[in-house]
């Protein structure tokens, strides 16, 4: 079984706390990608990156001086986000950290696939962003199936968990296969007899998730099923072989 979750945008350095393991399985792709964006203009790189200007200035400095090989931090510490908030890898047990590094997989617009202890340096690369590269339209196209075949690899069930945003799933999801199980987990509030989701709770549930699943050392998606985090629980009545959805009423 694998679980496959999006990275976030705020990242940080930090060589302390615990040491990378390995290094980025696709780190020759990554190259390349790090190439082209070298050789945009600061306002050719704002308007992939699509931020302020203060933050196009200071990843146009990061992405010129980067060097994918020195001060890396893990994988899972080096993002910030509410996901990564909620997941609280720094405290997890040796177990459930062990348990991720197999199980686990972070999908990057501009690493591929990441395992939780590959070590990285903070970047600025969205999936859905409009880069074109190597002939490819954007990175969807320059990825095309590795994320989905780094994913698959060595999983001997064939099952995704999909706790990732759509603009992540949707690097893989074309590629499922008939033998593959692919379940998407969706947290949504109930209002007026409508399932309604909010980003940033879901973010926090995917995080619970990723920490539940890690704690238990789950092995099948119905271990799933007992997840109360957040006041969220799984309904039977809205979830379906390929879809298990979680309320919050």
């Amino acid at each position: 079984m694998r679980i496959m979750i999006s990275p976030a945008k705020k990242m940080k350095v930090d060589t302390d706390t615990l040491a990378y393991a390995h290094l980025p399985v696709f780190l020759g792709r990554t190259r390349r990608l790090m190439e082209k964006i070298q050789g945009l203009t600061l306002s050719e790189a704002q308007a992939l990156w699509g931020c302020s200007d203060r933050l196009a200035e200071q990843n146009f400095k990061r992405i010129q001086n980067m060097n994918l090989e020195q001060a890396l931090t893990p994988a899972l510490l080096a993002y910030e986000g509410l996901q990564y908030q909620h997941m609280a890898p720094v405290v997890f047990t040796e177990d459930a950290l062990s348990y991720v590094q197999e199980h686990l997989r972070i999908l990057s617009g501009f690493y591929g696939t990441l395992r939780p202890l590959d070590g990285v340096v903070p970047y600025r690369l969205e999936m859905q962003a409009g880069l074109s590269v190597e002939g490819a339209a954007d990175l969807y196209g320059f990825w095309g199936g590795t994320l989905y075949e780094a994913l698959q690899e060595g999983n001997a069930d064939r099952v995704i968990i999909n706790l990732a945003s759509k603009e992540y799933a949707r690097a893989v999801e074309p590629y499922i296969g008939p033998g593959d199980t692919f379940i998407t987990v969706i947290f949504a509030e109930l209002s007026g007899g409508k399932l309604k989701q909010k980003g940033t709770y879901a973010k926090m549930a995917r995080g619970e998730m990723v920490r539940f699943l890690a704690e238990g050392g789950a092995d099948a998606p119905e271990y799933m099923k007992g997840f109360h985090a957040l006041g969220y629980t799984y309904r039977e009545e809205f979830s379906d072989a390929r879809t298990y959805v979680f309320v919050s009423e």
